[in-house]
């Protein structure tokens, strides 16, 4: 189980504005912008748990993939949606993808930073 994660955002500003955008069909947002140690950090949360964090430190992170939990095929569109009004470049339209298993339902969109972030739903 994750209990949170971090990404190194290369402009903060953008990154804030396409996650509060992009994580709000799943019930996120912004619980956290302030500064620690003379580094900007930036927190979205879930049910008043933060478990996203973006920081602005260079070098960024590397390509990475994460996906956050929808409990709905709805919330997918609705993330994938938003993400793409957002900014971000489609990688992956919503939609069944059997070959990871019968109900997995996900959408891909590549963030400002190239990170492949993904919505899913498990539900049948």
């Amino acid at each position: 189980m994750i209990d949170h994660m971090t990404f190194r955002a290369k402009d903060i500003e953008k990154s804030k504005t396409f996650y509060e955008a992009a994580l709000a069909p799943l019930g996120y947002k912004l619980a956290f912008d302030g500064v620690h140690d003379g580094v900007r950090i930036i927190g979205f949360g879930y049910n008043g748990k933060i478990d996203t964090w973006l920081m602005d430190v260079k070098p960024t992170t590397g390509h990475t993939h994460l996906a956050w939990a929808a409990q709905s095929k709805e919330q997918v569109d609705q993330f994938y949606q938003a993400a793409l009004k957002a900014g971000g470049k489609d990688n992956g339209a919503p939609g069944l993808r059997p070959h990871y298993h019968a109900n997995y339902y996900g959408a891909f969109v590549l963030d400002p930073d190239g990170n492949n972030i993904e919505a899913v739903c498990h539900n049948g």
